[in-house]
């Protein structure tokens, strides 16, 4: 980890970065505002328009921290200048999703429709076209929360090995398992 905390994260034009004094980091940009706490022994600063993360010593720990807080400012800069989007395809018969405001309503062949309430801070688009998969689209500027709502979405009806129905993420591949009549 310590090679990505060595490489410093430059700041797009519109990115503004405020460093508080007990290591507070905010980020905020045309798509919004991010906060994160960093740890006591990471030094942050800004040179030459770039945010440089200093660790005090080559120990393991120090080491895993430099990297990990390096990749979280850099999400965060790319969140506040571009976002995130993360597509989702429901794949089966009769299964569909339809999005008002923040709630996603899913019909995931269960006995009732399951109603999912949306953080503020996502976007959410649902797109259904005749003979094509029902689609979710989500994009929020916060990389974290928009990968966890993801993968709540999916936990409600993980893809399955023998016929791939379920949802699953734009692009993925689902390894497919033979049935028992491919034993005989």
């Amino acid at each position: 980890m310590s090679r990505i905390g060595k490489s410093p994260i430059a700041l797009p034009q519109g990115v503004k970065v405020d460093i508080a004094d007990n290591n507070l980091i905010t980020v905020s940009g045309k798509l919004g505002t991010l906060y994160q706490k960093v740890d006591p022994d990471i030094t942050v600063g800004i040179e030459d328009g770039n945010i440089v993360l200093k660790r005090p010593t080559e120990q393991k720990r120090h080491k895993a921290l430099h990297g990990l807080y390096r990749s979280l400012l850099a999400n965060m800069v790319q969140g506040v200048s571009e976002g995130f989007t993360i597509r989702q395809e429901l794949i089966g018969v009769g299964y569909k999703a339809q999005a008002t405001g923040q709630q996603l309503e899913l019909a995931l062949g269960y006995s009732h429709n399951i109603v999912l309430v949306l953080p503020p801070e996502i976007k959410i688009e649902t797109l259904t076209e005749r003979g094509k998969s029902p689609t979710i689209t989500m994009t929020s500027a916060d990389k974290q929360l928009v990968g966890q709502v993801a993968a709540k979405i999916r936990s409600l009806r993980k893809p399955e090995p023998y016929k791939g129905k379920g949802i699953k993420f734009k692009g993925e591949e689902i390894k497919r398992k033979a049935g028992k009549a491919a034993a005989g």
